[in-house]
């Protein structure tokens, strides 16, 4: 019986500290606060592990998030529809990259600013794109370009 109260002390304990853990992960969570977004658009050739929900940066700040990837039937780029902060206004001539966070990987969208003084809007796109590095291609690369100087 002392083995049964001590299991629901455990027990209760257990829950507690996991109750409290949520409230603190959903009060300090950005789920469903802030401010609104606007939809802009930017077309890659090769997106590499980029997915939705990744970060969207500006000089390394969030500013918003990847919200859409889809295969453009035209012309097979990948369409890629980032939700942007409503509080950021991003110049006409706004760039978008994407980049790696570091060597083992994650990816994010990096976006330079322009100076353009017309903003892109709700829908809009971003003309001037640069995609994905491929680490393993450009390894590649260089031991093929190692291999022909040595050849000479």
């Amino acid at each position: 019986m002392k083995q049964n109260m001590v299991e629901t002390i455990l027990g209760a304990f257990v829950l507690t500290v996991a109750i409290i853990f949520f409230i603190f992960g959903t009060s300090t969570a950005s789920i469903g606060s802030g401010g609104g977004t606007y939809i802009v658009n930017a077309q890659f050739t090769d997106i590499g592990s980029l997915g939705v929900g990744d970060d969207v940066k500006i000089s390394g700040v969030v500013v918003g998030q990847v919200a859409a990837i889809e295969l453009d039937p035209v012309i097979y780029n990948a369409s890629v529809d980032m939700a942007i902060d409503d509080d950021v206004e991003l110049p006409y001539d706004t760039s978008a990259r994407i980049t790696s966070e570091g060597l083992l990987g994650g990816t994010y969208m990096a976006l330079d600013v322009g100076g353009d003084s017309e903003m892109l809007v709700e829908g809009d796109s971003i003309a001037i794109t640069q995609s994905a590095q491929n680490l393993e291609q450009l390894l590649g690369q260089f031991i093929f370009s190692l291999q022909d100087t040595n050849n000479e």
